[in-house]
């Protein structure tokens, strides 16, 4: 009788705990909906938290690769936004840890999208020492075609090199004085486009690997439809709104941008799900069932910031800004981990949760934060 009486309190204890983790779960789901997430000191307190929380969680990859880069263009963002000493501080350290290099391949756009930070502190600091290394990758890159080249035809042959390279050149051309940086991603840009985009969709592929031949062969989604990925077409609206900061306004080929920004723009808006998420799969939604955070808050990012400048329609785009600000804050545990990212990867996967994390949906997250927080009206 006391062995049952024993065995019938572990399982209520059991019951009891079970219940606390649904209880804890479904409270952090709706945390975000309680609270006032346009408020400034909310956005700032959470861009630390999960800054602090990335911080603290070693992906295993080195600081200069683009995954860390992404979450250092997103640490450098919170501390404009909260200027926040402690920030500023760990950029600093990861610089010196990295003797300020960029990665090793000189032609490869992630490999270079770490010096969008070190560009940052050079700009505080003036330490040309920041910037040195990969100027001098860059220089070689202007006369030298690499491995990319010879593999690929085109140096940026991925759509997600369009946010690691782009902003990096058009910040060394604005900081230098030098439009030949500026120049060169122009370039570089416009094959990478020529190659990616499609006019019918308004998006890009990841690559060429998932381009449709004239006999209509290719990589199709469960549902029939042509395969974007939402991160990827993420990376390009970020990158597109980071690279239009540092342009000037008189630059001749701008409107290239401009218009190209406006347009992806009208596109994403109509492929926001109802709970202001966007799924791995842009054209087949259903098969990716849980909003996933990077793709999310890139384009969340780049939607705040035309709303900021101005370009895009307050009336048409705020309730969607809002809303998917709104849904990202939901993905986010009590202690700081943004969840819901989906893992590294060529193409689009179902293989993550809400315990998925990468360092660059942090700084997806924090990008999108710097932005919110500016927005009028909310």
């Amino acid at each position: 009788m006391k062995k049952n009486k024993c065995k019938r309190t572990n399982t209520l204890l059991l019951s009891a705990k079970t219940l606390l983790f649904c209880a804890i779960f479904f409270s952090l789901k709706t945390y975000a909906q309680q609270q006032d997430v346009f408020n400034a000191s909310y956005i700032k307190s959470m861009m630390l938290k999960t800054a602090a929380w990335q911080f603290d969680h070693d992906n295993g990859k080195p600081e200069n690769t683009w995954t860390n880069a992404t979450f250092y263009a997103g640490v450098y963002a919170a501390y404009e936004t909260t200027k926040e000493a402690a920030l500023f501080d760990s950029l600093m350290q990861v610089g010196e840890r990295n003797s300020w290099l960029p990665a090793k391949r000189y032609d490869h756009a992630d490999d270079i999208a770490i010096t969008q930070t070190y560009i940052d502190l050079f700009r505080i600091t003036k330490e040309k020492k920041f910037i040195q290394a990969s100027l001098d990758s860059i220089e070689k890159l202007k006369k030298q075609p690499g491995n990319e080249v010879a593999k690929h035809v085109i140096t940026w042959w991925w759509c997600d090199a369009l946010f690691m390279a782009p902003p990096t050149l058009a910040k060394l051309s604005k900081s230098l004085h030098d439009p030949s940086y500026l120049i060169l991603s122009d370039t570089l840009y416009r094959q990478c486009y020529r190659l990616l985009y499609n006019q019918e969709e308004m998006l890009f592929a990841r690559d060429a690997t998932y381009l449709i031949n004239s006999a209509g062969q290719g990589k199709f989604e469960a549902n029939g439809k042509k395969m974007f990925w939402s991160r990827g077409n993420g990376w390009v609206m970020a990158g597109l709104v980071r690279l239009l900061d540092e342009m000037p306004k008189n630059y001749a080929g701008r409107g290239f941008y401009v218009e190209l920004y406006k347009t992806m723009a009208d596109r994403l808006l109509t492929l926001q799900q109802t709970d202001g998420l966007w799924r791995t799969s842009l054209l087949d939604p259903g098969a990716y069932p849980g909003g996933e955070a990077s793709g999310s808050g890139f384009n969340c990012y780049a939607l705040a910031w035309g709303l900021n400048n101005k370009i895009l329609d307050k009336g048409k785009f705020l309730p969607a800004v809002k809303s998917s600000w709104q849904a990202l804050n939901t993905l986010i545990t009590a202690e700081g981990k943004v969840g819901w990212v989906q893992p590294i990867g060529a193409d689009p996967r179902r293989n993550f949760n809400a315990e998925s994390w990468e360092s660059f949906g942090t700084g997806a997250y924090l990008l999108a934060g710097s932005q919110i927080i500016k927005l009028k009206n909310k």
